[in-house]
C-alpha cells in the first residue's frame, strides 16, 4: 500500500480531479508503457487514436491510481508502475488496442494491459481482445447474415414468374415459326 499526505496540495487535487474527469468521460482504458517515445510519435499516435474517438494521455502514476480509487474501478495499481500512458476510449477499444499493438510494433510503446467493460485484462488478454473484430464490424456481418435468407427468398419468389414468363416466350418464338 502506498502512503499517503494527510493534506493533498491544491495544485495536486487539480490534477487528480483532471484525470477524475477523462475517467468519468471515457468508457474503456489502455495502459501502455511510452519509454523512449519521441514528440513526433506521440503526436502521430495521438492523431491515430483521435480517429477512433480515443485520447491518449501520459499520467502520473499516483494520481491516477486515486483517481481510479475514487471513481470505483477495479484495483489497476499493477498498471501503473513506470513511465504510464493511458488512451481512454469512448468505444471500439479493440480498434485502439490494435492501433497501439502495431504501433508498438514499429516504435518503444508496450501495452501493460487494460480496464475493458470494468474488467481486468492483462496484457495477453489486451492482445487477444484487439485481434477481435470491431463493433462496425460484427454489424456488418450480422446484417449480411440477416440480409441472406430474404435474398435467397426474393430469388425464390422472383423465379416462378420469371420461368412462365420465359415458358410463354419459348410456345410464341415456337408457334411464330
Amino acid at each position: 500500500m502506498a502512503l499517503r499526505a494527510k493534506k493533498t496540495q491544491p495544485g495536486k487535487v487539480e490534477a487528480i480531479e483532471a484525470v477524475g474527469t477523462k475517467i468519468a468521460a471515457s468508457h474503456d482504458f489502455i495502459f501502455t508503457d511510452y519509454r523512449g517515445l519521441t514528440v513526433e510519435q506521440i503526436t502521430a499516435l495521438r492523431a491515430q487514436l483521435r480517429a477512433k474517438n480515443a485520447e491518449y494521455h501520459i499520467v502520473k502514476n499516483n494520481f491516477a491510481r486515486i483517481a481510479f480509487e475514487r471513481s470505483k474501478f477495479p484495483d489497476v495499481s499493477s498498471l501503473l508502475v513506470g513511465p504510464t500512458a493511458v488512451a481512454f476510449t469512448q468505444d471500439g477499444s479493440n480498434e485502439v488496442a490494435k492501433i497501439l499493438l502495431d504501433f508498438g510494433k514499429e516504435t518503444s510503446v508496450k501495452l501493460k494491459g487494460g480496464l475493458v467493460d470494468k474488467a481486468f485484462y492483462d496484457t495477453r488478454m489486451m492482445e487477444a481482445f484487439s485481434k477481435l473484430p470491431g463493433k462496425s464490424q460484427l454489424l456488418s456481418m450480422l446484417m449480411s447474415a440477416m440480409n441472406a435468407p430474404l435474398q435467397n427468398l426474393v430469388y425464390v419468389l422472383n423465379a416462378v414468374p420469371t420461368k412462365l414468363v420465359r415458358t410463354l416466350q419459348a410456345v410464341a418464338d415456337k408457334k411464330g415459326e
